[in-house]
């Protein structure tokens, strides 16, 4: 760089898969840095790499100690630091917050060097309404918790986008089905990569697919807002059915309608009938 950077903390995005996407002003900042915090060195590594210089990288994770985010600030007091994450925006579902939040708290500059985001990639890629959307991280692990979250967020007037492993995909694409019937259902994966696919479908469909193509590389999984697509009335009768077994039809339809975004009140008077 022309000047040397001030000294302060700068969140910097990098790439999500290719690294022509890296901008010129993330690569100045990188190479000028005194250090550079990242989630894996290994990775992070490699980036370095790329750009022909050897900064000194500090592990910061969801393990690091209150001792090394005490040791990253006393550095971005009176350096340049680079916060980063293994790929795209740094605090987007990771614990860069917590430094952020601090060096704020003791009047350090912090500056970000905008970039990719795999969230926003995917979601233009999608097809889905885009004028609103909630991120929720990644899905939880064991099924009681992922059905109550689908549950709670499925009533939300806006797509969902998630992050998801190859692994959990059939796994989430199933609780899905199950949880929000007739909901579009988009996965994007291996994005700015040679393979980056983004594909839609109701979530049966997606994982009819998946089961036959086991997929690899990171995902994102994106769910279109109630309304956008209507539930058969096959679907909402599964719902109010599972839905009356320990619930009044009020409820039941209540929740439904919820989940769907179908009339509460012809919901209400099928769950009657279903009773």
């Amino acid at each position: 760089m022309d000047q040397p950077l001030q000294a302060g903390l700068y969140i910097v995005a990098t790439p999500i898969g290719n690294l022509g996407d890296l901008s010129r002003r993330a690569s100045a900042v990188l190479c000028g840095v005194a250090a550079v915090a990242c989630e894996d060195t290994r990775v992070t590594g490699k980036l370095m790499h790329h750009l022909g210089v050897k900064q000194k990288l500090i592990r910061y994770d969801d393990h690091a100690s209150d001792a090394t985010r005490d040791h990253l600030l006393a550095l971005a007091s009176t350096q340049a630091v680079a916060l980063v994450s293994d790929a795209g925006t740094p605090l987007v579902s990771d614990p860069g917050y917590k430094l952020v939040r601090a060096a704020r708290e003791q009047g350090i500059a912090v500056t970000s060097i905008p970039g990719p985001s795999a969230p926003v990639v995917a979601l233009s890629l999608s097809g889905l309404p885009s004028d609103r959307f909630l991120f929720a991280g990644f899905l939880p692990s064991k099924d009681k918790a992922r059905r109550a979250v689908l549950a709670e967020l499925g009533a939300v007037q806006t797509t969902l986008v998630f992050f998801e492993t190859a692994p959990r995909l059939l796994t989430s694409l199933a609780a899905i089905g199950e949880c929000l019937p007739g909901r579009e259902v988009a996965v994007a994966r291996e994005l700015t990569k040679m393979f980056e696919e983004c594909r839609s479908g109701s979530a049966q469909e997606l994982s009819a697919h998946y089961t036959a193509h086991p997929p690899k590389g990171e995902i994102v999984l994106m769910i279109a807002p109630p309304g956008a697509t209507e539930p058969s009335a096959e679907d909402a009768d599964a719902l109010l059915a599972g839905a009356l077994r320990t619930q009044k039809p009020s409820q039941a339809a209540a929740e439904v309608a919820r989940a769907t975004g179908l009339d509460r009140k012809a919901l209400y008077a099928r769950a009657l009938e279903l009773k």
